[in-house]
């Protein structure tokens, strides 16, 4: 690896974990880039997963004032979160790596279209939150829906696969299930998908080392430091300011990078 190439993957780091903390999707960027690269698919993505751990812990941290008061909420969906990111993890490992070299440019195409529907669903998931209690919301325990679990679940499983705007369609899902205020729902956001993603890299590192379900896929712990590193700056950036960024232009880079990924992934 050049130390061109370095930058490139910190820096991708750091753009990744800024926009993880303020809407989800960052993996649209560090993925795509080490395709780029000439990664490997899976090896980029088990050490893109583990790589964004440190950023997402960063962002949760950020959310910290926002999370007061939702420790049983947090706490109950974890469990469906944490279940759903092993699931998605072994399926990554177990499946051949052709299945994913095939599925991922349809994954990044979902996550591309899911950034770009984001500002209405987000406008739709505020309306509602409105229509249910206009009176600003009074941090305390939430009654959670019948199928809040299982879409904690189903997030879980996505994110342990692959991950890309994991976090937009968890915060829709809260939103549309639960009666607090977007801020809240983000930091709860950022803890669910720090928590898949750690997980699913212990998971990854785990598997690499003991070379179980005869996968030759491998950890590059090289490009787990660059983003790491990258991602916990972008973390703390995305929770402190990152609201006040131009949401147009980060979700143009977003779409832009993964329709290049995909085109590079298709014509290789």
């Amino acid at each position: 690896m050049s130390p061109l190439e370095a930058v490139a993957i910190a820096l991708a780091g750091v753009g990744a974990g800024t926009i993880n903390a303020v809407v989800g999707s960052g993996t649209l960027i560090t993925f795509p880039t080490l395709l780029a690269f000439g990664v490997p698919p899976v090896t980029a993505n088990m050490s893109n997963s583990l790589g964004l751990v440190p950023g997402g812990v960063a962002g949760a941290v950020g959310y910290r004032r926002e999370l007061v008061g939702q420790r049983a909420l947090v706490t109950r969906l974890l469990v469906f979160s944490t279940a759903g990111g092993v699931l998605g993890a072994i399926l990554l490992l177990v499946l051949p790596p052709g299945a994913f070299e095939t599925v991922v440019p349809v994954l990044i195409l979902l996550g591309v279209a899911l950034v770009v529907v984001q500002p209405r669903l987000a406008r739709y998931v505020a309306a509602r939150a409105a229509r249910r209690d206009p009176a600003p919301a009074v941090p305390g325990p939430a009654i959670l829906p019948w199928w809040m679990p299982l879409a904690a679940f189903g997030t879980g499983v996505y994110g342990g696969y692959f991950g890309a705007a994991q976090g937009v369609i968890l915060i829709g899902l809260l939103g549309i299930g639960l009666n607090e205020s977007l801020q809240q729902l983000n930091g709860v956001k950022n803890v669910l998908v720090a928590v898949v993603n750690g997980v699913a890299g212990l998971i990854f590192v785990v598997v690499a080392e003991l070379g179980l379900f005869g996968t030759d896929a491998d950890v590059d712990w090289l490009i787990v430091a660059l983003i790491a590193a990258g991602s916990v700056v972008g973390g703390f950036v995305g929770a402190a300011v990152g609201r006040k960024l131009p949401p147009l232009v980060l979700r143009g880079i977003i779409v832009v990078v993964g329709l290049v990924a995909v085109t590079v992934i298709i014509v290789t």
